[in-house]
């Protein structure tokens, strides 16, 4: 944007140099046109004067030696005609003029039809036709014959290109001066815009993870792109205040919901072989809706940690940390006869994402596929890298999903219809995505040969 505005400037101001430049030139060329014709006219008319004399008494001998003189001054020759279109006398020291009338023949013409000369066409640097000016010799109001001039106009020529130089000097020390006066002009201009683009560009990251969104006026640019600024100060922190309500609220009716339902379930519990035989499948199902309904909460409490973690990335060293989380599995897979593997391309491999997030992701990943995996089967855990990425997959070997399915499955709350029957809340995958969202990575999910879920995890290599 701003070499688009900076070229908008800069063409208007080329378009002003320009505008007033081309006529000042011109007007430069007639002024030198316009003086170089008015003084060979005066030359011409006074040779046309002295010739009034001579030519009736047939005495032209008496004009040579002042129009040689004439042409030796000023390099400019001049001759004398009759009325009969024969030159009488000349600034030509040799008996032949230098020019016959057939060479003027336009210009004798309108002499010796009474015709004063007029202003010659515009003088350009780069025409190099002689300055011809014919005057007619008028005596007692009958023309006598005519004084023609031919004066070269390399002089003339040469301070018109002279002017010419300066005006296109100037034209480009004034886009020169513009251009110095139009970079801190558009920079303060669009200063605003660019901390606008910055914040929107962050403003997501930072609302997500929690950080404080940084203001964007800082009281410089523009009135209306500083009010623009507040606008969106004021936008960003309704957001974030909105957002941070959320959150808090999530967290705080999942943890004031424990404590009830804990309640709950114990007096369900002590009310074991107190009930009906006839109500005892109620009892059952009752018992059962609060566990489902506490592992709701806890899933809650853990989206809402997902929620708050936030901060700069950091690199973590995922071999040691998958190993780590891997063990703290173990009791809880044997307890399933589930086998947990680990295989790594490397003896380390490090990503970058938010602290904690990781074990985090795993426990989320990890319970979701020993939940779902058969009993006496694997749940591999495979840590890859390329050039710009780490990837962590875990596959299972449980029913899986439909293909169409898998898009959905990242989704809060949702849960295939075929695993209806699984304790769950359907929010493990979702809190994977959110944790690896923040960290700048992916998720994708995919149906291996052989059966089951692998959920692949994409993270920024540290």
């Amino acid at each position: 944007m701003r070499v688009r505005l900076l070229g908008i400037v800069l063409s208007l101001v080329a378009l002003l140099v320009v505008g007033l430049g081309v006529p000042l030139a011109l007007s430069v060329a007639q002024r030198e046109q316009q003086d170089l014709f008015l003084d060979r006219l005066t030359d011409t008319s006074r040779y046309a004067s002295l010739a009034q004399r001579p030519l009736l008494d047939q005495e032209e001998e008496a004009l040579r030696d002042e129009l040689i003189s004439f042409r030796t001054t000023y390099d400019i020759d001049a001759v004398v005609f009759n009325r009969d279109r024969v030159p009488v006398a000349s600034s030509s020291a040799s008996q032949q003029p230098p020019f016959q009338a057939d060479e003027v023949t336009q210009e004798l013409n309108n002499a010796l039809g009474g015709k004063h000369p007029e202003s010659a066409s515009l003088l350009l640097p780069w025409d190099s036709e002689l300055l011809v000016i014919a005057e007619p010799v008028l005596v007692d109001g009958e023309v006598q014959g005519a004084v023609i001039t031919r004066s070269p106009t390399g002089a003339a020529r040469g301070r018109v290109l002279f002017w010419w130089a300066v005006i296109v000097i100037g034209g480009v020390l004034a886009l020169g001066l513009a251009v110095l006066v139009a970079l801190p002009l558009v920079g303060w201009t669009l200063r605003p815009v660019r901390r606008l683009d910055q914040a929107t560009g962050s403003l997501v990251a930072a609302v997500m993870s929690g950080r404080p969104v940084p203001p964007v006026d800082d009281g410089h640019g523009p009135a209306e792109l500083r009010h623009l600024s507040r606008s969106f100060d004021q936008m960003a922190t309704s957001v974030s205040d909105t957002l941070a309500a959320q959150r808090a609220f999530v967290a705080d009716a999942s943890h004031q919901l424990r404590n009830p339902l804990t309640a709950l379930r114990l007096r369900l519990s002590n009310l074991e072989g107190h009930v009906d035989a006839e109500e005892a499948e109620h009892h059952v199902a009752a018992m059962a809706e609060t566990d489902r309904l506490s592992q709701i909460v806890d899933d809650l409490l853990a989206m809402a940690r997902a929620e708050n973690i936030g901060g700069e990335l950091v690199p973590v060293a995922l071999v040691a940390t998958v190993s780590t989380r891997l063990t703290d599995w173990e009791a809880v897979a044997d307890s399933r006869d589930v086998t947990l593997e680990l295989s790594a391309s490397a003896e380390e491999v490090f990503a970058k994402a938010p602290p904690r997030s990781v074990e985090a992701m795993l426990d989320a990943l990890l319970d979701n596929a020993l939940k779902f995996t058969a009993e006496g089967s694997v749940v591999n855990v495979d840590i890859t890298e390329d050039d710009t990425n780490v990837y962590i997959a875990v596959r299972d070997h449980g029913p899986g999903l439909q293909p169409e399915e898998l898009e959905r499955a990242t989704d809060r709350f949702w849960r295939s219809p075929a695993h209806q029957n699984i304790t769950g809340s359907g929010l493990g995958l979702a809190i994977t995505r959110r944790l690896v969202e923040r960290a700048g990575g992916d998720v994708k999910l995919d149906l291996p040969d052989g059966g089951g879920l692998r959920v692949t995890i994409q993270l920024p290599s540290a």
